[in-house]
């Protein structure tokens, strides 16, 4: 398989976008190291090629949908085509992810709930670990019970940012 990769930058630092063939992202963060990007996918899951693409080529979907994120349309992200593959748990999270509104967190505990298992509380947080497509699969809207950040995998500077932009949505 050959993917892009492509830079841009956001108010929060650089944003790298990886996407397959088919403009699906697979791996999305806040950096600018190709590396970084690649870790966070499984090795059987990389690309064999990855082609860079410059800051002034044509803007992907998903580029445009990020840079209209950054311009006040949080909503943007939200049909941007994902890849990710994981179990059944997973790929249920990750769904459950998408459909969190801007500006309306919920806890680990409410992930949970919303999958049908109010106890796998730790399952709730290894699935918003292992999202690799951040931002068009929201998992910066997932914080503590007791109103702390939790984790992320770009940042809490970069997690509190995006919420703070988030709450001004009513």
């Amino acid at each position: 398989m050959t993917a892009t990769l492509q830079t841009l930058d956001t108010p929060d630092g650089a944003f790298t976008i990886l996407a397959d063939e088919d403009g699906r992202v697979l791996v999305s963060g806040w950096t600018a190291d190709a590396d970084a990007i690649l870790a966070r996918l499984r090795p059987d899951r990389r690309p064999g090629e990855v082609r860079v693409v410059a800051g002034e080529a044509p803007a992907s979907e998903a580029v445009a949908a990020v840079a209209a994120y950054y311009g006040g349309d949080l909503r943007a992200i939200d049909d941007v085509a994902v890849s990710q593959t994981g179990t059944a748990l997973q790929r249920a999270g990750w769904d459950a992810l998408r459909r969190i509104a801007p500006g309306r967190p919920l806890s680990y505990t409410e992930l949970a709930v919303a999958l049908g298992s109010p106890r796998a509380v730790r399952a709730a947080a290894a699935i918003c670990a292992r999202n690799a497509p951040a931002l068009f699969v929201p998992c910066h809207r997932v914080c503590r019970s007791d109103g702390g950040l939790g984790g992320f995998a770009w940042g809490l500077e970069v997690k509190q940012a995006l919420l703070a932009r988030e709450s001004v949505v009513d």
